[in-house]
């Protein structure tokens, strides 16, 4: 790898975790209510729980992308960053269903957007942390 694409690579990797960290920030002070109207409906739990609990999550996994850059740590990282950005994506999917309003997504249209953003999110973690390259050599057998 170029010294250029290391370098992108690292600003990308810094980005993503700033940006976790403040939407995780986000999650916990000033738009709670916000992030309650991505809590889908059948989710058996108090929706401010939920927010206080990805807000947490998003904060800790980005403090992590800010501070992990080794191998293999760091495409595991970036394979539970992932991961996370799949687990939220029914809430995204809830909020255009159920038509619920937040963040100035107030129409169908606007939410259909967003929801595409969602895999871009998660294709941005696996790739700016070499996640597949990761998880494919953990999975090779060691030759003896």
């Amino acid at each position: 790898m170029t010294r250029a694409r290391r370098t992108a690579t690292a600003a990308s990797q810094v980005i993503l975790g700033a940006g976790l960290c403040f939407a995780g920030t986000t999650h916990l002070t000033v738009a709670r209510t916000e992030f309650q109207a991505q809590v889908p409906s059948w989710v058996p739990l108090e929706a401010d729980l939920v927010v206080v609990a990805s807000g947490v999550v998003e904060v800790a996994l980005g403090l992590a992308l800010l501070a992990v850059w080794r191998q293999p740590a760091r495409g595991i990282l970036g394979a539970i960053t992932a991961a996370f950005f799949i687990a939220v994506f029914p809430g995204n999917i809830a909020q255009f269903t159920e038509h619920k309003d937040g963040f100035g997504l107030d129409t169908d249209a606007k939410r259909a957007i967003r929801l595409a953003f969602q895999p871009l999110l998660v294709l941005w973690a696996l790739g700016v942390t070499g996640a597949v390259r990761t998880l494919r050599s953990l999975r090779r057998p060691r030759r003896v």
